[in-house]
């Protein structure tokens, strides 16, 4: 299993969601204290890396291999005398960040139970915007300072949160899922038994493994091929890797980064505000971002993953649409008052969105793919993420599309509220080995008729086992 540092249950429970939360706040910290193109290649850069070997070196080392870039990366942009020792920087950063955010939510969600998987992956989702408002603000207090502090400064600081992860990871151990693909299946269940506080022959814990060994058997039995993803196979690979990237494709034309990224520029260009006001209210509207994303770090487990994300995809069409309403009046007579009156729903969709597209894709981009295409399918989804991050990124974008650039936006998040209800099965409450019996039948099981496939299944692999060691038995004494 390897070094562990911390107590059976709770207290490695607690290091492994704390581990993951600073993972994804340094990766809210990192896009908001420097936002440039060239990162981004480094982000899809890291998500190919991770496509190839990801699934080879496990989620622990994957996440070492992360923050070692990310701290290269932030020593050279923090030294750059040039634009080019710092763009370079910055792509190696991109490249650990694409791993990081490729492989973080897979590690959490492999060593969880069903039952909080939900709330746990959500929440390192909220902690992406609490380290998006971070870097924000610190950004703008350096902007009183005078020299190349003002941003040397604020890059450095990357480093102090991928150190901690590293040590903290050296104490943790890999997931007992991909320990049992790689057939070390007495390694997997001390991780179990150490992670839940439990023995070896816990029911839980050797129900849990016969899962996961039944889910290896399943899948070894109808063998896949990247180059036949879109053939159609006994656990619908190709699909649940389609829903993974649809999801976080969602997340990305809700219109989130002309928000995120460009609400200063928004704010002076549409609404019509002063530079500094632009950039405290900017803040504001992030805060609202981490605000929502507290919803389904609360309740995910309750209200489950389709519900949520309809409610709001909705809501931040409505509020879309209004702003977009409100702002088409620039140039006239109340254009004060309605630009005024479009912050409101500003706030309304950052509210909406933290809600629901926001956390909630990158749960169930994890938790819907298969064990042996976890790695790969995680990357490919969070590949596309990222491709549409660069794409968004564009200021001439928003000042010359002025309103209608919300219009598109609009139609999007109302044409996602469908999408969702007809293609997106529901999740919660389901083991990851569960979740594939929602796809080994060509018509979808329904929650119940998952739980109960799942438990029959790991009930008869229980009782043949119960069965060998009776006869086992038998023979000794005879």
């Amino acid at each position: 299993m390897g070094t562990t540092w911390f107590k059976p249950g709770k207290p490695t429970q607690f290091a492994i969601t704390c581990t993951c939360l600073q993972a994804f706040l340094l990766f809210g910290y990192d896009q908001g204290v420097f936002g440039v193109s060239i990162y981004n290649i480094g982000c899809l850069l890291g998500c190919a890396l991770n496509f190839f070997y990801g699934a080879r070196f496990g989620r622990r080392q994957a996440i070492w291999i992360a923050m070692g870039c990310i701290i290269v990366g932030a020593i050279l942009q923090t030294a750059a005398f040039s634009v080019a020792q710092l763009m370079i920087g910055r792509i190696i950063t991109g490249m650990g960040v694409g791993i990081d955010t490729s492989t973080v939510p897979t590690y959490q969600a492999e060593l969880c139970k069903a039952d909080r998987r939900g709330r746990l992956v959500t929440t390192e989702v909220l902690f992406t915007g609490l380290g998006v408002t971070i870097a924000y603000f610190f950004d703008y207090g350096m902007s009183f300072v005078d020299g190349p502090i003002a941003w040397r400064l604020p890059i450095a600081c990357q480093t102090i949160f991928a150190f901690v992860i590293i040590i903290l990871i050296f104490g943790l151990p890999e997931t007992p899922r991909w320990l049992i693909q790689q057939s070390r299946v007495d390694e997997a269940v001390e991780v179990m038994s150490k992670v839940f506080n439990a023995p070896n022959t816990d029911p839980f814990i050797v129900a849990e493994k016969e899962a996961i060994l039944n889910a290896v058997a399943i899948e070894s039995s109808a063998p896949f091929m990247w180059s036949k993803l879109f053939h159609r196979d006994p656990l619908q690979t190709g699909w649940r890797v389609f829903l993974a990237c649809l999801v976080l494709f969602m997340n990305q034309w809700a219109g989130i980064n002309v928000i995120v990224f460009y609400a200063p520029t928004v704010l002076e260009t549409n609404v019509g505000l002063a530079r500094n006001t632009a950039l405290v209210v900017g803040g504001c509207i992030n805060l609202a971002f981490v605000v929502g994303s507290s919803v389904p770090a609360l309740g995910s487990d309750k209200w489950g993953r389709k519900k949520p994300m309809m409610f709001g995809a909705f809501g931040m069409g409505l509020s879309m649409m209004i702003v977009a309403i409100l702002l088409s009046f620039n140039g006239t007579t109340k254009a004060h008052i309605t630009s005024q009156a479009s912050i409101a729903f500003f706030i309304t969709f950052m509210l909406c969105f933290g809600a629901s597209l926001n956390a909630i894709p990158w749960c169930y981009s994890a938790e819907i793919l298969p064990l042996r295409v976890r790695a790969q399918g995680t990357s490919l989804a969070v590949m596309n993420n990222w491709l549409w991050v660069k794409s968004f990124r564009n200021k001439q974008f928003v000042r010359q599309a002025n309103y209608r650039a919300y219009l598109v936006f609009m139609a999007c998040n109302f044409a996602f509220v469908p999408m969702i209800y007809l293609l997106f099965p529901e999740t919660k409450g389901l083991s990851l080995e569960e979740i594939d019996y929602l796809f080994l039948k060509q018509d979808r099981l329904s929650l119940e008729d998952a739980h109960q496939q799942g438990n029959s299944t790991s009930d008869s692999l229980t009782n043949s086992k119960m069965e060998e060691t009776a006869q086992l038995d038998m023979v000794e004494k005879i």
